[in-house]
């Protein structure tokens, strides 16, 4: 790290054991981003309830070039547990800056839009108009919200064409935010 970690402790006695698994944590990050310009952690005490006992909030702060990475855990009665789940947070939103700097993040499919042009209950199943005139048969399984049973012709809905082994199908039909 370009910056020495920053450890923040508010609201309870310091902890050398503390503040040493805090610094393994923190150091055991650099295996997931090599260029941590910093690092910095607060933890703090929230209070103490009479039935609950202790509660603790963790926020772990990283910075990357053109990046900063952020995760707060709250938890009752255990810090530690507040702090592994913090740095677990930040570890996988590090290993994702990495895959998107070697382009390895996966394209998501557009979302096309149609409306429902028939729909067979019993069946289960029916068919979307898409915007340029065809139809695509869809399960009922592939309804994704609302329930199959609550959508009816001329319903606008949202879906992703996928090849099928009897042709396009409409999968993930959703009704939803359109943006024909």
């Amino acid at each position: 790290m370009q910056v020495p970690l920053q450890i923040t402790v508010r609201d309870m006695p310091h902890s050398e054991a503390l503040e040493a698994h805090i610094r393994e944590k923190a150091a055991k990050l650099e295996e997931f981003h090599p260029r941590i310009t910093s690092c910095r952690v607060t933890v703090e005490e929230l209070g103490k309830h009479p039935q609950q006992g202790r509660h603790f909030r963790v926020r772990v702060d990283a910075r990357v070039p053109g990046r900063e990475v952020i995760a707060n855990r709250d938890h009752d009665e255990d810090v530690y547990v507040a702090l592994r789940d913090a740095f677990d947070a930040v570890k996988r939103q590090l290993e994702e800056v990495v895959r998107e700097m070697r382009g390895d993040v996966k394209a998501h499919e557009v979302a096309q839009h149609g409306k429902v042009a028939r729909i067979f209950r019993d069946e289960g199943y029916g068919f979307i108009e898409t915007a340029d005139g065809r139809e695509l048969y869809f399960s009922g399984d592939n309804v994704v919200h609302p329930d199959f049973d609550r959508l009816a012709p001329g319903v606008e809905v949202q879906f992703i064409e996928e090849m099928a082994g009897e042709g396009p199908q409409a999968k993930r039909v959703s009704v939803g935010k359109h943006h024909p």
